[in-house]
């Protein structure tokens, strides 16, 4: 904004002294006497392109500022270590985006590497690992419907030899889907298995057995069947944990070679915080997710904006008043998501 002040005798003068300066598009900003009352002045602005530009600057620098600190809000609120909150935040803030959602996204994107499973076929085996009680067998079960849907061969393999019904829950899904499951005892067994189905299968899905990670056996074991095969392990953890806990888990998983992490139960929680944490921890890529215990749904790959609208909290808009009256309207039934015209009964995880 360019300011002027002008004095002339009479208040006409001082008018034509502004035009022919400033123009007609000049803005009299005051009017006021001259000292010593001779005359009058007028103060006079003019708004430049250049101006304008700046102001805009101004309110796009306050408004990216005001959508990273919702940002850091919201990952305080879901039990993000401070750490990570204040990288995820400067990430936010550099990206000068007004709004929360795209802004949380932006942070993501540079924070976080996004790499889902493949539906139609890859060149190695995929390992399923991680402690007891994570969703691994039934993730297998989900992974392996979404890509019969798609036409797709796919090969079964359990080495779960540990937990009681462990081979039976996993046969019970495998056979809906007209799939044989092949049962390995040890790692001479999965490396066989895993050889006389090359070239067989398009996807080949083996489920591993829940182990301690805090327990150095159970992780030499893991390794072992891992080399037996030469297989790519996925860490699959239950969202909602504790964020130090899940951190530690994913750098001891990570440490045997799991280079993704499969997130279960985000139906079942309402923090994101742990899933952030054991990400990082791990140098994990976020591949896909699963809400709900349902075999024919709630899976579905992760993408910065799928999971930054997950961690931001929506917008609240308030209930339309009924009429003078009227009955209230009836809230409508929950639903869940699910595949359209699944080719088989859908079964529940026991």
């Amino acid at each position: 904004m360019r300011l002027k002040s002008f004095t002339a005798p009479t208040m006409s003068e001082a008018m034509e002294m502004v035009r022919a300066e400033l123009g007609e598009d000049a803005i009299i900003v005051s009017t006021q006497r001259a000292a010593g009352s001779k005359g009058v002045r007028i103060t006079a602005a003019l708004e430049t392109a250049e101006a304008d530009l700046a102001v805009a600057e101004l309110l796009g620098e306050s408004n990216s500022a005001s959508a990273a600190e919702r940002v850091r809000g919201a990952l305080v609120d879901h039990g993000t270590p401070p750490r990570l909150v204040e990288r995820l935040v400067n990430a936010a803030r550099t990206a000068e985006i007004g709004d929360p959602v795209l802004a949380c996204a932006a942070a993501l994107e540079a924070g976080f590497a996004f790499a889902h499973l493949p539906e139609h076929s890859a060149p190695r085996p995929f390992m399923l690992v991680g402690p007891n009680g994570s969703g691994k067998s039934v993730t297998i079960a989900k992974l392996a419907a979404r890509s019969v849907l798609k036409q797709r061969r796919v090969g079964v393999i359990t080495c779960d030899n540990l937990r009681a019904g462990a081979v039976e829950q996993l046969a019970a899904f495998t056979s809906i889907l007209e799939i044989e499951l092949v049962r390995a005892r040890n790692p001479d067994g999965l490396a066989r298995a895993v050889a006389d189905s090359q070239g067989r299968f398009d996807l080949t899905l083996i489920d591993s057995p829940g182990l301690n990670p805090f327990r150095q056996a159970d992780m030499d074991y893991l390794q072992t069947l891992i080399e037996a095969a030469d297989v790519e392990p996925i860490l699959v953890m239950a969202a909602g944990g504790d964020a130090c806990e899940a951190a530690e888990i994913a750098e001891t998983f990570a440490g045997v070679g799991a280079t993704r992490l499969f997130a279960t139960r985000l139906d079942t929680t309402r923090r994101l915080g742990g899933t952030l944490a054991a990400a990082e921890a791990g140098q994990l890529a976020l591949c896909d997710v699963s809400a709900s215990p349902n075999v024919a749904s709630g899976l579905s790959s992760i993408s910065a904006i799928s999971l930054a609208r997950l961690i931001m909290p929506l917008p609240t808009t308030p209930p339309p008043v009924p009429a003078a009256g009227a009955a209230p309207a009836a809230a409508p039934p929950p639903t869940s998501p699910s595949f359209p015209d699944a080719p088989w009964t859908e079964v529940s995880a026991p």
